[in-house]
């Protein structure tokens, strides 16, 4: 259940009872106000909350205002159908909170660098430690979820601004990582009986499929309202142990496990990205406006083409390896 405030002139909430009514919104009341503007809450099931906004942005008019909240709890309550169930566990989290929830992972200011500083510091101890523990660690605060999610979402939506400011995030992270991990190689003894180092710089087609299953974790954990907590876990297994891997080999001239570590990076960044837009595409995710959809429908192509063709590769690359190896 949501509470939308709505908050305008008040001739253009003149249709908003035929509105309420369409949708069959289960309750809505005058809430004080102004002589100039007008303001009105509604109280509507979660399967419908984005289909009401989508109407309220339609005649809101210049100036006004739409605010979501969440209750804690709505009494008394009402036993819901499966069907309803079904719809509302399907369209849990509206576009506006999706948006608002990915937007502020992709920004980079100094809370992120500070993160991506100290998650790279750990994990790259860990790393030259081989413990597992202290690796995990640096999954659990590194900040690497939220630019590759936003990345998938601004296509989706055709969001430009959105979609250069995860590209900036990303850059900027993994280059902080690299150049930090970069400096530990250097300065510290590496030791190549580190099963946790070594693993980074070898690919196979199981890291594929680690990274298409974070992707998705991801962005399904954020269309359906549940905690992302460990699912920024998953994500970060497959970014920030092989950035600070190819970082630290590179920093002990290993220039060859460098490589290695590069292409799980790889690998992992475009799968997990590819991933994330797929289960984007499943939800539905898409501008209010025709015009934006067409915008998002171009970005979504090019964005589709470019990840798969670049996992072709990637994948051709590794198979050629192997082969090599055999």
């Amino acid at each position: 259940m949501r509470l939308v405030e709505v908050i305008a002139l008040p001739e253009n909430l003149k249709n908003l009872p035929a509105i309420i009514t369409k949708l069959e919104v289960r309750k809505f009341w005058p809430a004080g106000g102004s002589q100039d503007l007008a303001v009105y809450r509604i109280l509507v099931e979660d399967e419908k909350t984005q289909e009401l906004l989508d109407a309220l942005q339609g005649v809101l008019g210049p100036g006004g205002n739409i605010v979501l909240f969440t209750p804690e709890a709505v009494l008394p309550q009402n036993v819901p159908s499966l069907e309803t169930e079904k719809k509302a566990a399907a369209e849990k989290t509206t576009r506006e909170e999706l948006y608002q929830e990915v937007e502020k992972g992709a920004r980079y200011g100094s809370n992120f660098l500070l993160l991506v500083t100290l998650s790279t510091f750990v994990a790259s101890i860990g790393l030259l430690k081989d413990n597992v523990a202290v690796i995990i660690g640096a999954m659990v605060i590194a900040p690497l979820l939220g630019p590759n999610i936003a990345l998938a979402l601004s296509t989706a939506l055709g969001d430009t601004k959105l979609l250069w400011a995860a590209v900036k995030a990303n850059v900027i992270g993994l280059t902080l990582a690299t150049a930090i991990a970069i400096v530990e190689g250097y300065l510290y003894p590496v030791s190549f009986t580190s099963h946790e180092l070594m693993a980074r710089t070898d690919v196979g087609l199981d890291s594929v499929a680690l990274a298409l299953a974070s992707g998705a974790a991801a962005a399904l954990s954020l269309t359906t309202g549940l905690s992302s907590v460990l699912v920024g876990v998953m994500v970060a297994v497959a970014i920030l142990p092989p950035a600070a891997t190819m970082g630290i080999m590179i920093g002990a001239g290993q220039f060859d496990l460098a490589i290695g570590a590069a292409l799980l990076l790889a690998v992992n960044i475009v799968s997990v990205n590819l991933s994330a837009k797929i289960v984007f595409i499943f939800k539905g995710i898409k501008p209010r406006t025709w015009l934006g959809s067409e915008r998002a429908r171009e970005s979504t192509t090019v964005y589709m083409v470019l990840w798969l063709v670049s996992l072709a590769i990637l994948i051709a690359i590794i198979l050629m390896t192997r082969g090599g190896e055999g």
